[in-house]
């Protein structure tokens, strides 16, 4: 293992640890109220972003449940280099704030022609806090987008006593995924990527929903976003491994210990998935690979690392290392990305059923909602009871 594999995890995983943010936490908490400042969330808006329409709509009844001041800055959207695809996001994003609004039993219809005004001041004010999204808001050094994340502001806010009722409501609770279960034999695709982290973290559930509903799970692994030549921030890559050591945390998934396999490692890691899956253990690779890369700072760069892997998955390493490496990945990599793209989605993890796709970990209820409405097939003695 090199001086860097070694390092690089026990530094992510104090980084990304419970203990820096609670101790971040108390240090903002005490320099507040040195300095006699109110409790204030700052919320940044983009009246053209229908994510940030449908946070905005709520917004008021989250004022009203705790004593705080909430002050609107009205931002522009992200540039390019953080959203690449801003085509495909303007029709994406229209469907899932819709969806996700049905789903929170709020009523909301999206703004296609919102009122646009200077966005300077607080474009700059974004970008010295250390954002580049709109939807967004801030409290204290930490970041909550949209409605997905609101849940976790009310539940600090409320570990601060700052609930106007004694016991709040939250504005809306992600769903708990598998919820139900049902025969209906479909194919679930999974567009899945080894380095990204939203993708490491779904992995027993997306299993787990799999099997409540007797549906196969095709994997449908692409290159990561950097190694296809979209750009990837600094600030946008510290957001995502930040939201998802928390949504980890909530999930009670292993993460934080992480060796970046970005580049070889990805590639190393695709050679031998053809292969694992045609031993009725595609799935298991991936789910030894994402483990241990993202939660155990395992090298899939190195032949010991990647002999973890393979062993791990229940493979023979003798057999796999004389495949590790080849490079006829490449063509299936492409078509799964191409009929990715073609869907109208460019990242991942991604989910579909039949023509039902959604994108990122928190929407597995969309397949879920999917796989409840297809006609089951006949339940087994066992699961009727």
């Amino acid at each position: 293992m090199s001086v860097k594999s070694y390092i690089a995890p026990m530094v992510a995983s104090k980084l990304l640890g419970k203990n820096k943010l609670i101790a971040g936490r108390r240090k903002f908490e005490r320099n507040r109220i040195k300095a006699g400042n109110e409790h204030i969330v700052e919320f940044f808006h983009d009246p053209s972003d229908p994510y940030s329409q449908l946070l905005h709509k709520v917004l008021p009844n989250f004022q009203d449940a705790f004593r705080i001041e909430v002050l609107t800055h009205i931002v522009s959207p992200a540039n390019q280099s953080a959203v690449p695809e801003r085509e495909k996001l303007t029709v994406y994003a229209k469907i899932d704030a819709m969806r996700l609004a049905k789903k929170a039993n709020v009523d909301f219809n999206i703004d296609d022609k919102p009122t646009v005004i200077n966005t300077t001041t607080a474009n700059t004010r974004r970008e010295k806090l250390g954002h580049y999204q709109s939807a967004m808001l801030y409290y204290g050094g930490e970041w909550y987008w949209g409605l997905d994340r609101l849940h976790y502001l009310e539940e600090r806010l409320t570990a601060l006593g700052l609930h106007a009722k004694t016991a709040p409501n939250y504005t809306y609770s992600p769903p708990i995924t598998p919820s139900g279960r049902g025969r209906t034999g479909a194919e679930l695709h999974w567009y899945l990527s080894f380095r990204s982290p939203y993708t490491a973290i779904v992995r027993d559930r997306i299993k787990a929903l799999a099997d409540a509903y007797d549906a196969d799970i095709k994997l449908r692994f692409v290159l990561p976003m950097v190694m296809r030549g979209l750009p990837v921030p600094k600030v946008k890559r510290h957001y995502i491994i930040l939201d998802t050591a928390r949504e980890a945390r909530r999930l009670n998934v292993p993460f934080g210990r992480v060796c970046d396999p970005v580049g070889a490692p990805v590639e190393r890691g695709y050679s031998l998935l053809p292969w694992a899956d045609k031993q009725g253990l595609g799935f298991e690779f991936v789910s030894s690979f994402l483990k241990l890369v993202w939660s155990e700072g395992v090298d899939a760069g190195r032949n010991k690392g990647m002999q973890k892997i393979v062993e791990q998955a229940g493979l023979d390493w003798a057999e796999a290392k004389h495949i590790l490496g080849n490079e006829d990945w490449r063509v299936i990599e492409a078509a799964n990305r191409a009929d990715m793209m073609e869907r109208g989605i460019w990242g991942v993890p991604s989910f579909r059923i039949d023509e039902t796709i959604t994108w990122g970990q928190d929407r597995l209820w969309v397949i879920e909602d999917a796989l409840s409405k297809l006609s089951p097939k006949k339940l087994l003695k066992s699961d009727a009871k």
